[in-house]
């Protein structure tokens, strides 16, 4: 089930460490600590750690509070649309907003284009880029909309009294 997580992470560009984390709590019936990651899936501290700052950052994963322990224990976010909107906000938006800006200075670079069947060519190319960008914008509500409509991850959501 683990390679799942990994083969997902890896699809959208994620190291193969964060699938791993991702997995292993979503495999475990209860939550669990730093030490425990690293144990069960022998990587290092490092990957542990910055593995679960990432998935933190993306809202893939909680800190959950376990009576009598000093340690952070981590659940999975099993909601979906939680996942993919997180993605979308910290991995995706950002490159989307860059790319504009991108796209403005490649439109600068092309008018200045001496050759007029390659200013031709490269503005045709940009006009391209610029549509489907265009399209990107007004997909991402569309999908986001679709997403909220999804059910989790899991068959069962975990009892209230673990969250």
């Amino acid at each position: 089930m683990i390679d799942s997580f990994v083969r997902a992470a890896a699809l959208i560009g994620l190291p193969r460490s964060i699938g791993e984390i991702y997995g292993c709590l979503y495999c475990s019936p209860e939550p669990l600590d730093f030490d425990q990651i690293e144990a069960r899936l022998g990587i290092s501290r490092g990957s542990v750690s910055g593995g679960l700052k990432t998935l933190r950052q993306l809202g893939a994963v909680k800190m959950h509070y376990v009576s009598g322990s000093r340690k952070d224990h981590y659940l999975p976010e099993l909601s979906m649309e939680r996942l993919v909107r997180g993605f979308i906000k910290d991995q995706f938006t950002p490159h989307l907003e860059s790319s504009a800006e991108r796209l403005a200075a490649i439109e600068d670079q092309v008018a200045a284009i001496g050759d007029p069947s390659e200013r031709q060519h490269a503005s045709a190319r940009l006009q391209t880029l610029q549509t489907w960008q265009r399209r990107v914008r007004k997909l991402l509500p569309v999908a986001l909309t679709v997403l909220g409509g999804l059910p989790s991850l899991s068959r069962k959501e975990p009892p209230a009294d673990i969250i």
